[in-house]
């Protein structure tokens, strides 16, 4: 169930946290409902590839080690847990709003195609993936409800192709010729051709961030104060982009969720980038 996989839901409260709604009590609520039911969802997915993926998975240094890969778990076990958890918690949804249980069901149905069929055809691998990112933040929005800009879902977007796309050029490095045994289509991607997918989601990353707090900072000059946070908020996370990039050009891209946990520059980048985005929106 990768519980340390469960921090790429905190996507869910940037929508609510955008719109300058997420301390307040319901909006809150919600989106910490919403928080758990991805969580619950994407577990039932992550149960399902590892069923499938059990002989990918033995040939991984790593990946070997996992419960259905290692036999401490039956296939069977992992196919009937997972089907529970993606009905049950998209199900749960609609305690919330019933669209909700829709963006929840899609994404279950995107990975399940991605665990059966996407994962073998180049760049919709890479896509599907980053998708499942965009409707976590989708999912955040629709629960409260809010209105997201066309910026934010372009940033969700090439933020997430680019941890995608880092993974598979740190897979790329790290299994060396063995690489096509565990995922057929690394043998599809060249380093260079991965390299500038990496340098075009960065730079669609910061160039729509970019636009999105200057966007952000002249609404909020016209209806109250001085947007100045929001603009200042480009400094870190540019200089999360290219720290992160570093970290990729080094083969430690593999599990962006433990670098995420682990790497100090990125965490205080993110504290710093919190506080000013906090600061623009309710200052």
């Amino acid at each position: 169930m990768r519980p340390k996989q469960w921090t790429k839901n905190v996507l869910v409260f940037a929508a609510p946290g955008a719109a300058g709604v997420l301390f307040h009590a319901q909006p809150f609520w919600h989106a910490a409902v919403t928080f758990v039911l991805f969580c619950v969802v994407s577990s039932g997915t992550y149960l399902l590839n590892d069923a499938l993926d059990a002989p990918a998975d033995r040939q991984h240094p790593v990946k070997k080690h996992r419960p259905v890969a290692a036999g401490l778990i039956s296939v069977r076990t992992a196919l009937v847990l997972a089907a529970v958890l993606m009905v049950g918690g998209a199900a749960l949804g609609t305690l919330l709003r019933a669209q909700l249980t829709l963006v929840l069901g899609v994404y279950a149905v995107l990975q399940i195609a991605y665990s059966s069929y996407l994962k073998h055809l180049p760049i919709y691998d890479l896509t599907s993936v980053a998708g499942g990112f965009l409707l976590r933040a989708i999912a955040g929005a629709v629960a409260i409800p809010v209105s997201v800009s066309e910026w934010f879902l372009i940033v969700t977007t090439f933020g997430s192709l680019l941890m995608v796309t880092g993974k598979r050029l740190a897979e790329h490095a790290e299994l060396g010729e063995g690489r096509g045994g565990h995922r057929a289509t690394l043998d599809a991607y060249s380093i260079s051709f991965l390299r500038i997918v990496v340098a075009l989601s960065a730079t669609g990353a910061v160039v729509g961030y970019a636009l999105w707090a200057f966007g952000l900072a002249a609404a909020v000059t016209i209806q109250h104060h001085d947007g100045i946070f929001f603009q200042l908020s480009i400094v870190p996370v540019l200089l999360a982009l290219l720290h992160f990039t570093l970290l990729i050009e080094q083969g430690r891209g593999a599990r962006p969720e433990e670098l995420v946990l682990g790497d100090r520059q990125l965490q205080l980048l993110g504290a710093v980038w919190l506080l000013l985005f906090t600061l623009g929106v309710y200052a």
